[in-house]
């Protein structure tokens, strides 16, 4: 199974970027699809503080476009939403020393450990930060 990372939500949803026909490709597959594909949970929490941050897009989405496009996401028979499991803490701890990830990198651990958690072997996204954790196969589709 493969999960998505938050660059593919934002790409896909924000017609100004220069992935968005990758993203939006790509989404369209997996959501329409029948194998089951993931997203880890702080990656949705994530692409609605991103998309709705003025800092970040000026005019930032309204929220509730953004959660009206999310909930279409959602809505995918064959997605699978990512949660920490009774393992998460020790596996957690496990990650962290392994990968050395600290400060703005804890939050890819965290999404990283709920792949690792979940059997999630191939992770889609277009950040190199991911490549810090050898049991995940990471993948560009931008590259």
């Amino acid at each position: 199974m493969q999960a998505i990372d938050t660059n593919i939500l934002i790409h896909a949803e924000i017609r100004s970027s220069p992935h968005h026909a990758v993203a939006r490709r790509l989404l369209k597959e997996l959501a329409e699809g029948s194998s089951p594909w993931a997203i880890p949970w702080p990656c949705l929490y994530e692409f609605l503080r991103v998309v709705t941050h003025p800092r970040v897009y000026h005019p930032p989405m309204p929220l509730a476009l953004a959660l009206d496009d999310l909930g279409r996401i959602l809505a995918s028979p064959s997605l699978v939403l990512l949660a920490e499991t009774p393992q998460h803490p020790g596996m957690m701890q496990e990650v962290l020393r392994q990968s050395g990830a600290t400060g703005n990198l804890i939050h890819d651990a965290h999404i990283a450990t709920l792949c690792l958690e979940h059997g999630i072997k191939e992770f889609l996204t277009g950040d190199r930060d991911f490549n810090r954790f050898p049991f995940l196969k990471v993948i560009n589709p931008f590259a």
